[in-house]
C-alpha cells in the first residue's frame, strides 16, 4: 500500500461529483457552472438570472467553448465569473462595445453582454443606440434592480420618483428611464422583459433572444434585497403581469403603447423584427471580415490578422 498523500480535490473534481442536472440534448447543467461560486447577497434576484441563463444555454446545446459572456461593473456584472465560458469582466459601462468587438472578432461565438441599470443606462448609455442600430447578432441582458447595489444604495437611472436613497434622501425627483422603451426607439430587433423570480419564463425569453438573428435586448426586473427596500419581491410580485396573448410583437406602435404603462410591468416579448444582421451585411459586401470569416472555412487565420494590424 502506498504511503503517498492523496491529492487534494480540485474544483473540477467537485463539479464532476455534483449531482447530475440534465437539461436537454444530452447536456448537464453542471457543464455551464464556472469555477467560482456566486457571491451575491442571499436572496438576490440575480441568482434567478444566472439560473435562467445557464438553463437556456444548456437547452440550446451551446458549447461553452463557443460562448463569450461580457460585462461591465456592478453586482450583475460579476456574472461572467460564474459561467463556464470565455468571460470578460470589463470597465464600467463598456459591456456593449466590448461585446461588439468580440462578435466582430469571431462571429461564430454566441455572445452575451450582461450589465445593470447603472452600468448600462448611466455611464454606458451612449453605446446602447449604436449597438441596437448596427444589429449585431448578440444578446444584451440588462439586470435592473433600480438602485446602485454594489456601491451601497445610490439613485440609479431607473429609480422611481419619490424613492429615498443615499444620494436622494428626500426622494428622487427625476422621472426614471424606461429601458424597454429606449430599446424599441433605438431600433433593437428583439425587445423583451422578464422577472428574475419567474425563472422558467425568463429562460424562455433568453432562449428566444439568443435564437434571434440580430441585436436582442432583455430587461430583467431583479430586486435588490439589501438596498432595494420598498422595491423588493413583495413590490414587484403583484405588478408583473404576462404579455397580452393578442399582442402583435411585429407592431412597433403597439409595443410602445404597452410599455408606456409603468404601473403594470408586462413580461414577455414586446417587439421583434427581421432585419439583416451586421456581419451578414459585411459578408455580402465582400469586406475583409467577410472573407476571413467565411463559414465554409473551419479556421480563422489569426496570424495574418496580427501581421496586418501590428
Amino acid at each position: 500500500m502506498s504511503n503517498a498523500p492523496e491529492a487534494a480535490p480540485t474544483k473540477d473534481d467537485a463539479a464532476a461529483a455534483a449531482p447530475s442536472q440534465p437539461c436537454g440534448r444530452g447536456r448537464d447543467l453542471n457543464q455551464y457552472k464556472g469555477r467560482l461560486k456566486p457571491i451575491w447577497c442571499t436572496g438576490c434576484g440575480i441568482f434567478g438570472v444566472l439560473n435562467a441563463l445557464m438553463r437556456s444555454l444548456c437547452e440550446l446545446d451551446i458549447d461553452p467553448e463557443n460562448l463569450a459572456v461580457v460585462s461591465g461593473i456592478g453586482c450583475s456584472s460579476r456574472l461572467p465569473g460564474f459561467v463556464k465560458c470565455y468571460g470578460y469582466h470589463g470597465a464600467h459601462g463598456r459591456a456593449l462595445p466590448t461585446a461588439i468587438g468580440v462578435k466582430l472578432g469571431n462571429p461564430r461565438l454566441t455572445v452575451i453582454a450582461a450589465g445593470g441599470d447603472g452600468d448600462g443606462l448611466s455611464i454606458g448609455i451612449g453605446h446602447f443606440p449604436h449597438a441596437a442600430r448596427r444589429n449585431l447578432d448578440l444578446t444584451y441582458i440588462l439586470i435592473d434592480n433600480r438602485i446602485y447595489g454594489l456601491t451601497k444604495g445610490q439613485t440609479s437611472p431607473t429609480t422611481v420618483e419619490g424613492y429615498e436613497t443615499k444620494t436622494s434622501p428626500t426622494g428622487v425627483i427625476e422621472p426614471p428611464l424606461n429601458p424597454v422603451e429606449l430599446a424599441i426607439v433605438y431600433g433593437a430587433t428583439f425587445v423583451a422583459r422578464g422577472y428574475s423570480a419567474k425563472v422558467k419564463d425568463l429562460q424562455n425569453l433568453i432562449m428566444e433572444a439568443i435564437r434571434h438573428k440580430g441585436f436582442s435586448f432583455v430587461q430583467v426586473i431583479s430586486p435588490c434585497v439589501t438596498f432595494g427596500k420598498g422595491s423588493g419581491f413583495d413590490y414587484f410580485g403583484p405588478r408583473i403581469k404576462p404579455m397580452p396573448e393578442d399582442h402583435d410583437a411585429g407592431d412597433r406602435h403597439a409595443a410602445l403603447h404597452l410599455v408606456s404603462d409603468t404601473d403594470t410591468l408586462l413580461a414577455g416579448i414586446f417587439y421583434r423584427q427581421d432585419r439583416p444582421e451586421y456581419v451578414a451585411r459585411l459578408q455580402a459586401r465582400g469586406g475583409a471580415r467577410g472573407r476571413e470569416l467565411d463559414a465554409s472555412d473551419p479556421k480563422i487565420d489569426t496570424e495574418s490578422l496580427i501581421t496586418r494590424f501590428s
